[in-house]
C-alpha cells in the first residue's frame, strides 16, 4: 500500500490537532456544568416551530419515563395531533379550547377562559411527580393582559426543584426572557402560508 502524499499526511495532522483543541474546550465546558436542577427555556420568535419543539422536548421527557404536563393556550379549538399521541402516553393537559383570540372577539371571554388554564398550569407547576411542564403560547395571555405577569412569575419561582417548564410563542415578556436559563429564538425566512399554501393536518396541527 503506498504511502499519503506528505501534503495529504500534514492536512491531517492539522485537522486532528484542531479536533483535539475542540474537544478540549467541550470537555472543560461539560466538566464546568455539574448544576442539577430544572430549567426554564423560552422558545421565542416569529417563526414556525416553537410549539413542535416544545412538544418534541416533551415526547424526550416521556421516552425516559418521565412525567410531563401541557398547558395550550390560543389553539385550542383545533384538533392536535400532539395531545392525540401524548395523551395515551399519560401526558396531562390543559385546554384553553376558546381558539384564536381574533375569532372570539370576546375579552371577557378569553380572559376568563386564559385564568381557568392558568390555574390548572398551577397546580402542574406545584406538582412534585412532573418533570416538565409545557406552557404553549403562554406569551400571548401575558402581552394581552389576560394572565397577571407577576401571578406567572410567582409560580415559576417556587416550582419544583426539579421541574422543567418551557414557554412558546411570539413577543414573550423581557422579564420572562430575562429569568430563563436558555432563550431560543425562532425566526421566519419565509412560511408557506403567506404563499396561499393552507394549513394541513399532521404537519401544521
Amino acid at each position: 500500500m503506498s504511502e499519503l502524499p506528505q501534503q495529504e499526511v500534514n492536512k491531517a495532522s492539522r485537522h486532528k490537532a484542531r479536533q483535539q483543541k475542540v474537544k478540549a474546550a467541550v470537555d472543560a465546558r461539560v466538566a464546568n456544568a455539574q448544576i442539577q436542577r430544572g430549567v426554564l427555556m423560552v422558545i421565542s420568535g416569529d417563526g414556525k416551530g416553537k410549539t413542535t419543539a416544545g412538544f418534541g422536548t416533551v415526547a424526550r421527557a416521556v421516552g425516559h419515563g418521565q412525567q410531563a404536563a401541557v398547558a395550550q393556550f390560543i389553539k385550542g379549538n383545533w384538533d392536535c395531533g400532539e395531545r392525540n399521541l401524548l395523551e395515551g402516553a399519560g401526558v396531562s393537559f390543559a385546554v384553553m379550547a376558546t381558539g384564536f383570540t381574533w375569532e372570539t372577539q370576546d375579552r371577557e371571554v378569553d380572559t376568563a377562559a386564559a385564568l381557568a388554564t392558568w390555574e390548572q398550569a398551577e397546580q402542574f407547576l406545584k406538582n412534585d411527580s412532573i418533570n416538565l411542564v409545557l406552557l404553549d403560547e403562554l406569551t400571548y395571555m401575558v402581552s394581552y393582559h389576560y394572565l397577571p405577569l407577576e401571578r406567572v412569575i410567582k409560580a415559576l419561582q417556587h416550582r419544583p426543584k426539579h421541574q422543567h417548564v418551557i414557554i412558546t410563542g411570539r413577543n414573550c415578556h423581557r422579564q420572562l426572557i430575562e429569568m430563563a436559563d436558555t432563550v431560543s429564538e425562532v425566526k421566519c425566512v419565509k412560511h408557506g402560508f403567506d404563499h396561499g399554501i393552507a394549513a394541513q393536518s399532521g404537519f401544521d396541527y
